[in-house]
């Protein structure tokens, strides 16, 4: 890894066993996110490992996730392309639009809109992500909304779903309401 370390977010699982470690890194080239998962869910252990890039205005440009769940391994390789995105070379339907990678696993990819849109209260934005749903395991393209509420709190929704995201200051989530909860270290 060549890069900096900007943050390093450590979550803990409010729903069940399970931990996570996200490093955010500023590359010549932009934007890593490097994290490490774990967590027990139907009483099986899952270990998943990720690798976000984007470039340097945020944009997702690629994800590797890889690991085992209940003791098989699993792995998917998410990489965009002109036409949209693909996942272990499948093209997913309607996802050129997509600008972000959102893995339902973890929290850390929140981060990725946060940062990109440069979000103002009052002033909800809609957006699209290439949602590698969980437990599923499933890719989609995901429609969410971000609005800054004020300066530590962010609102989301998805059709289904909405919560308050706390936000640190590095774009990383503290708090996402039934999910994780966790502290950001910026060196």
């Amino acid at each position: 890894m060549k890069g900096e370390v900007k943050a390093v977010a450590r979550w803990t699982r409010l729903d069940g066993a399970g931990d996570d470690t996200c490093k955010l890194v500023r590359e010549p080239e932009g934007w890593m996110l490097l994290g490490h998962a774990r967590f027990t869910e139907g009483g099986s252990e899952t270990r998943l490992d990720y690798l976000v890039r984007c470039d340097r205005d945020w944009l997702s440009q690629s994800a590797d996730v890889t690991g085992t769940r209940g003791g098989v391994a699993v792995g998917w390789r998410l990489a965009k392309s002109p036409e949209g995105w693909q996942v272990n070379g499948r093209s997913i339907a309607d996802s050129a639009q997509c600008h972000d990678v959102d893995l339902g696993f973890t929290p850390a990819t929140n981060l990725l809109p946060v940062r990109r849109l440069g979000l103002m209260a009052g002033h909800p934005q809609e957006v699209a992500a290439l949602w590698l749903r969980w437990p599923e395991a499933r890719a989609e393209v995901l429609e969410q909304t971000y609005a800054r509420r004020d300066h530590r709190t962010v609102d989301y929704a998805s059709p289904g779903f909405a919560a308050a995201l706390e936000i640190h200051p590095s774009g990383f989530v503290t708090a996402y309401p039934g999910g994780w909860e966790g502290e950001v270290h910026a060196p």
